[in-house]
């Protein structure tokens, strides 16, 4: 069967797919064995549609409710600071204590095709060890956090001038050089793979961006993730 693939790169219409219930993202493999990689795309919200991703959202929500960002914010600060600017792995320490994640030395090796989907032994065998640490709603966030906020710091770090405000440093960058610059949806009327092109979408306008998503299916967690990113960026900076 062919599949035709659309490219979108107006704002309204990339608003318009995000917000249609028609539009869903492509399938993950469903088959994988308990612990895997896949396993664990099989059943998180991220990938799932209808009333499986409502429910997945909710507990992702309801964990985080009990998460208060102005402390992350301070935590990542800090931590920073006493690393003497060395930030990176700081936003999944942060958030993994707050968790209740006391170890999340597997995060980077699960999260490596966390999104991708890309398979390999390292990444299964990281899964199997954040599954003994936490449960599910706990790593999700930590590696639907890991690459995006982290790649988020990256990107305004190389933006910083001195003086910079943080808080206006990360909106400029969120909407002019988002972490993530593509996201995918499947037409479920036509079969059609649909492709944001959220670079050019967000260009078009930076002060309605939609690098936190849209619609049915916004990010969980977008004032925990610019909370961290602001601390690690204030000790940095500071």
């Amino acid at each position: 069967m062919h599949i035709e693939a659309t490219l979108i790169t107006r704002h309204a219409e990339a608003e318009a797919v995000l917000a249609d219930t028609r539009y869903v993202p492509p399938p993950v493999r469903q088959n994988g064995e308990e612990g895997t990689l896949a396993w664990l795309r099989a059943h998180v919200s991220r990938f799932s549609t209808g009333e499986p991703h409502a429910e997945r959202r909710r507990a992702l929500t309801d964990l985080l409710d009990g998460v208060d960002p102005a402390e992350l914010r301070e935590r990542a600060r800090a931590m920073t600071e006493q690393r003497h600017g060395d930030w990176r792995g700081v936003p999944t320490q942060v958030l993994g204590s707050a968790l209740g994640v006391a170890d999340t030395s597997a995060v980077p090796a699960a999260a490596a095709g966390y999104l991708s989907g890309e398979e390999s032994p390292q990444a299964d065998a990281a899964v199997t060890e954040l599954l003994k640490r936490a449960g599910l709603p706990a790593i999700t966030l930590l590696l639907q956090g890991y690459a995006a906020t982290e790649g988020l710091i990256a990107n305004a770090l190389e933006r910083a001038r001195p003086g910079d405000d943080v808080d206006t440093l990360l909106r400029e960058t969120l909407a002019w050089h988002p972490p993530l610059t593509v996201t995918r949806r499947l037409d479920t009327l036509t079969g059609d793979e649909v492709t944001l092109d959220l670079v050019a979408a967000n260009r078009e306008a930076p002060g309605d961006h939609l690098t936190f998503g849209h619609g049915v299916r916004p990010c969980p967690a977008p004032a925990h993730a610019l909370a961290l990113a602001a601390g690690v960026l204030e000790g940095v900076l500071s």
